[in-house]
């Protein structure tokens, strides 16, 4: 874009001697700028400057039955479930879900698998904080966020709990154990209450937690409104998280250790 006045115009104005000479030019000079303005855009940087496109990664039919059979296990049980509905649900024929699984115990197999894969991945993606402050949330926080993330995986594992699957008894020893190291850690660092029942402190958190999910319809009968919100969750790890904090923590924990040998 031209400037709105001419280069050759002096910052303090014109000379009176000069006017004359200079009206002319500055005239044609101004109906110029006028005249390319109007037909020149500005030119705008992207937002982006190197913009790419990454491709989206279709989910395999196997990948596919998969998932299928796990909203269809997870909404009507294992029991109730036939190849039929799975091949429905997937989109595909009967003979290409017996391609990839040759018998039903090979597909709760592969489902199985998976859960047990995203629930590992979230909640054992890496230590506890060592503070029972930051240990607590992050704990809170994980299980959040596998519940916003894959809500059918937990709608699963809560039905393979109430119903005594196989399934459901690996996830529940493997979120015990999680519970079980996060108290025997606190209390390592004397941060638990002397009166606190050991296999209780492992077993509270784990039903507050577990409970919701397999309380899940009821709760939100009484919410009135879905408990897998951002709202609700988060609500729901604060109440968990304090009733434990209240529950099994010091009020006046004693000083850190000091490495140097004074408290």
């Amino acid at each position: 874009m031209l400037p709105a006045t001419s280069p050759l115009e002096p910052a303090s104005g014109p000379c009176p001697g000069v006017i004359f000479a200079l009206s002319q030019p500055l005239r044609r000079y101004d109906r110029i700028v006028t005249q390319v303005n109007s037909i020149v855009e500005p030119v705008e940087k992207p937002a982006v400057f190197f913009p790419r496109h990454v491709p989206v990664v279709e989910p395999t039919n196997e990948e596919r039955i998969r998932d299928a059979a796990l909203a269809t296990f997870a909404a009507r049980g294992i029991a109730a479930t036939s190849y039929r509905m799975v091949a429905e649900a997937a989109g595909v024929s009967i003979g290409l879900v017996q391609h990839y699984f040759k018998s039903k115990a090979a597909l709760v197999a592969a489902v199985d698998e998976h859960v047990l894969d995203v629930v590992g991945l979230t909640m054992e993606s890496e230590p506890l904080p060592g503070g029972p402050d930051d240990a607590l949330m992050e704990a809170g926080n994980r299980m959040t966020t596998l519940i916003a993330e894959n809500a059918i995986v937990l709608e699963y594992a809560g039905r393979s709990l109430v119903e005594g699957d196989a399934i459901g008894a690996v996830i529940f020893d493997g979120l015990l154990g999680i519970s079980a190291a996060q108290r025997d850690h606190f209390s390592q660092q004397q941060l638990t209450r002397e009166d606190l029942d050991p296999q209780w402190a492992a077993l509270n958190p784990l039903i507050l937690r577990i409970g919701a999910i397999i309380l899940r319809p009821h709760i939100e009968r009484y919410l009135g409104e879905s408990f897998t919100t951002p709202e609700q969750l988060q609500r729901w790890d604060t109440a968990v998280t304090n009733l434990i904090r209240e529950g099994h923590l010091r009020r006046n924990p004693p000083p850190p250790h000091d490495t140097n040998g004074t408290s």
